[in-house]
């Protein structure tokens, strides 16, 4: 959000406070990046975008290297921003919970798309993933759940 000769500034500071405090990295803010985690390091990529104050966002596996806790926090906290968010997610349940809207890709072809309720049923999870799977609606946040099946 700053032009390459621009000065650091006071705003600068509190957006980066800011962004640290939303992903729960503030207490790391003078820790050597060579030493964070290979979660925390995703956070801290996340809130170096949170920053810049965008507009839009464009994640790729934002979840990737957190524990469940913080999976569930960034993806809430995406979710709040009330922007465009475009993200890729391997983890089928999470998609459900947090995505409007789903586009499920085979070998870089478009299969679904949709609503997570319209896209991710046991036919088309059994079809494009190769797994059996129980499709329910949570009681608990009212979206798709999906049980993976041995056989």
């Amino acid at each position: 959000h700053r032009g390459l000769l621009m000065p650091w500034g006071e705003q600068d500071d509190a957006a980066v406070e800011e962004a640290l405090s939303r992903v729960d990295m503030r207490e790391r803010a003078g820790q050597l990046w060579q030493t964070l985690s290979g979660g925390e390091r995703q956070r801290v990529h996340i809130a170096r975008s949170l920053a810049q104050s965008p507009s839009e966002l464009l994640l790729d596996e934002p979840t990737n290297h957190l524990d469940i806790q913080h999976q569930l926090d960034i993806l809430s906290l995406i979710a709040r921003l009330g922007i465009t968010s475009v993200v890729a997610l391997h983890d089928l349940n999470l998609a459900a919970m947090f995505c409007d809207k789903l586009v499920v890709l085979r070998k870089g072809e478009v299969v679904a798309s949709g609503t997570p309720e319209d896209v991710l049923t046991e036919e088309l999870i059994g079809r494009v993933f190769g797994v059996r799977a129980h499709v329910q609606k949570s009681a608990v946040h009212g979206r798709h759940h999906i049980q993976y099946l041995m056989d």
